[in-house]
């Protein structure tokens, strides 16, 4: 019986760990205002392009929402964001791609 529960355990722990695991839980959002528009960070393009949250945070990001403030000429310089968006990064460059996360 003790093996039963040790397997058990193992497997809990294994789902619950790859579930932190993923940046923002995918189906959820996070969202804010800019003079630009509306951004939304999508955990689920994150997850999907094999982008966990330990990845960012608390590297980049605090772990609370709305705690880290940025700008676009933070983002471009390389910082947050820009840590993997910009030119020879590993995502999609912000300068010309303005709409991708900005939404009026």
């Amino acid at each position: 019986m003790s093996f039963f529960r040790t397997a058990v355990a193992t497997v809990t722990v294994t789902i619950v760990f790859s579930s932190v695991a993923l940046a923002i839980q995918p189906g959820k959002t996070v969202s804010w205002n800019t003079p630009m528009g509306k951004v939304t960070f999508s955990g689920s393009n994150h997850a999907a392009m094999q982008v966990g949250c330990l990845e960012c945070h608390s590297k980049i990001f605090k772990m609370k929402k709305g705690s880290t403030e940025m700008t676009m000429a933070d983002i471009t310089a390389g910082k947050f964001c820009g840590k993997c968006h910009r030119k020879g990064g590993r995502a999609f460059e912000p300068e010309g791609n303005c709409d991708i996360c900005h939404k009026k």
